[in-house]
């Protein structure tokens, strides 16, 4: 997000707007007495332009360039009404997690698992994005290919990103896949530790298909492991076609 210095009026009417508490400095303009003016912290900035959507600037002093690669992802990830070209996808994330049902991408014996970096109110640096998928890959962890945090790594195979995007910056970053089953208490008791390494907050996502027995296969786990959890469940109510089976008769 930048600022017009020109137009500004120092009203601090914006102040409120940003999620992260960015817009906090006022500077004296140069070249007209007592005029002062705001100023956004570009590096802790996301873009995720709320401050400007909420349209309380009375002299229109705001706004968001296109910016380039690597300093995009920022607005990508953080600026909901915004597209990743790589994935189509607009936002954090993709539905996978939301339409198993239809989709299919977590099948019995396995598990989605995401981890959400950033939310609430503190954001997070793709360098600490990057401790967390490198501590999931050896565990049998597959990414989802149309995540764009995926589709910022130079290496899969180890959960690497790219070099550029390490320092760039996000409302909230979503890691998404899925493992086995079987694998879920070593990837829960990891993240415990890796979030001592890590200089953000992040939540735990955790999907499973619930099994013709009616017993949801996870709870013990999350429970075993310390894990506090709300049940939030998506059913398909008939309006998308499934192209798959998940039990066989």
């Amino acid at each position: 997000m930048r600022v017009r210095d020109d137009r500004c009026i120092g009203c601090k009417r914006c102040f409120p707007y940003c999620p992260l508490g960015r817009i906090q400095i006022l500077r004296r303009h140069e070249k007209v007495p007592g005029r002062v003016y705001i100023e956004i912290d570009q590096d802790k900035c996301t873009d995720c332009g709320m401050c400007f959507r909420s349209k309380i600037c009375p002299v229109n002093a705001l706004y968001q360039p296109a910016e380039p690669f690597p300093r995009e992802v920022r607005a990508v990830l953080s600026n909901p009404l915004i597209e990743f070209k790589g994935s189509q996808v607009p936002g954090r994330g993709t539905e996978e997690m939301k339409t198993n049902d239809v989709s299919g991408r977590f099948r019995p014996g396995e598990v989605g698992v995401g981890v959400e970096l950033g939310r609430p109110a503190v954001a997070t640096y793709f360098r600490d994005v990057e401790i967390v998928a490198k501590a999931l890959v050896p565990l049998g962890y597959q990414f989802a290919d149309e995540n764009p945090v995926t589709q910022f790594m130079s290496d899969k195979r180890q959960g690497k990103l790219r070099e550029d995007v390490l320092n760039e910056r996000a409302t909230s970053a979503i890691i998404e896949g899925k493992c086995k089953l079987e694998n879920l208490p070593k990837v829960l008791e990891t993240l415990k530790k890796v979030a001592e390494q890590v200089d953000t907050v992040f939540t735990v996502e955790v999907i499973s298909k619930v099994p013709l027995e009616g017993e949801i296969p996870i709870i013990p786990i999350l429970e075993k492991y310390g894990y506090k959890y709300a049940i939030n469940s998506k059913n398909n109510m008939g309006l998308g076609e499934p192209a798959f089976k998940f039990y066989e008769k």
